[in-house]
């Protein structure tokens, strides 16, 4: 445990962090990759790239500071990163390193703004928060090892079959090389691939959404091919029929909770790809169970599993489907296959769904879910019947609580 002058001198720097936090986290890396360039093995360089887990890390070191006399209230934001790093497979040896160059971007970044007293206090803080982490992800690796079908490390598969969904969402079948049972997950999960294409220098590693119920005998992933996006180019133009691929055992915070309460999926793009997972899980193991599927896209050829989804609604009562496209095409408003023209706004909410007491999950791209998230708050969903997923680091949205399923 920390001393009482090491809690102060922490917190003393909380406002440095919030002022400067971005340009340490920003050299911390670009000081760990010239050191460590092992590492880029590991890490998104496309975030990397973007300055979103620059942002994430300078939030979470802010957090830890804030909350240095009181750790407990970091615990499931810990959880949540600890479960993309036993996806990733950042290993205990990797805290001295990551704690070292954070260190010494603190120092060169404050100058002599960072005592040595300072320096030291850190130093030992992050001892205690590292110990947190490294407890924590021993835990999950343990519990994806053992359970039925686990593994460690990274496992072979191959692809059984490749969709095109979409223009731009292509989805893959996995099953295991090995013929054996694979592990079970909990919808709204995800699997993390890792892939090292022709000219690359290091290894990717990416985290996409399982699509499908769990129970399977194969993983599916469905994959929005990004304009820069190494991997996603990668699995949607190289990786073929038979081809292998490494994958880590499921993981993510971000999952359906067994109620009794009505579900309603709000997704917009290739964020339906966990909101298809719960459905369908929700029909093999809830079909009491009220669900409300709200989708957003732009029209109708970029909306990937509508069919798939479409006649899940049409086989369970307990399913009802709502589509909203802002720029539908001229055979979409032929075809009348879309349900509003424009956004999901609360207006429209208000009106297909029947009641704010619901379980509300949403998935989608940032500006998207800041969106629907001011639209539940203002309606009056209570807190603890909002959850959401990120995909990538976790951002920021308005007046977002501190809680488990928002540090996702």
């Amino acid at each position: 445990m920390l001393n009482e002058k090491t809690i102060a001198i922490i917190k003393s720097t909380v406002p440095v962090l919030e002022k400067h936090g971005k340009d340490i986290t920003s050299h911390f890396y670009q000081r760990m990759f010239s050191n460590h360039s092992e590492l880029l093995n590991i890490f998104n360089h496309a975030n990397q790239r973007q300055g979103r887990q620059q942002t994430a890390l300078a939030n979470a070191v802010y957090a830890a500071a804030a909350n240095i006399d009181n750790l407990g209230a970091i615990i499931p934001v810990v959880k949540q990163i600890g479960q993309k790093h036993r996806a990733l497979g950042i290993l205990p040896e990797h805290y001295p390193i990551v704690g070292e160059n954070l260190l010494g971007a603190i120092k060169e970044v404050l100058g002599d703004a960072a005592t040595d007293e300072i320096i030291d206090a850190w130093a030992e803080a992050y001892g205690v928060i590292a110990d947190a982490f490294i407890g924590v992800e021993a835990e999950m690796y343990k519990e994806a090892k053992e359970q039925k079908g686990g593994w460690e490390g990274f496992r072979t598969f191959v692809v059984d079959k490749k969709i095109e969904e979409s223009d731009v969402i292509t989805s893959f079948y996995l099953k295991p090389e090995d013929g054996k049972v694979i592990a079970s997950y909990q919808p709204g999960q995800y699997l993390t691939v890792k892939v090292q294409p022709e000219g690359e220098n290091y290894t990717h590693i990416r985290h996409y959404s399982l699509s499908d119920a769990p129970g399977k005998e194969f993983y599916r992933i469905s994959v929005k091919r990004e304009d820069k996006g190494v991997v996603s180019n990668y699995l949607h133009q190289s990786l073929q029929e038979g081809d292998k691929i490494l994958a880590s055992a499921p993981a993510g915070d971000f999952v359906l909770e067994t109620k009794e309460a009505p579900a309603v999926l709000i997704s917009g793009g290739v964020g339906l790809t966990p909101m298809v997972s719960m459905a369908k899980t929700i029909v093999e193991q809830q079909p009491e169970r009220e669900v409300t599927f709200i989708h957003g896209a732009l029209n109708s050829n970029v909306h990937a599993l509508k069919e798939e989804i479409a006649q899940v609604a049409s086989e369970n009562k307990n399913v009802t489907s709502f589509v909203a496209y802002s720029e539908p095409t001229a055979e979409d408003r032929a075809a009348k296959n879309f349900d509003k023209e424009g956004f999901i706004d609360l207006e429209w909410l208000k009106s297909i769904v029947p009641s704010n007491q619901a379980d509300f999950y949403f998935c989608g791209p940032l500006p998207f879910m800041q969106v629907v998230y001011r639209a539940l708050n203002e309606w009056g969903v209570p807190a603890e019947n909002i959850h959401f997923e990120f995909f990538g680091p976790a951002s920021q949205l308005e007046a977002e609580p501190v809680s488990a399923s928002s540090a996702k």
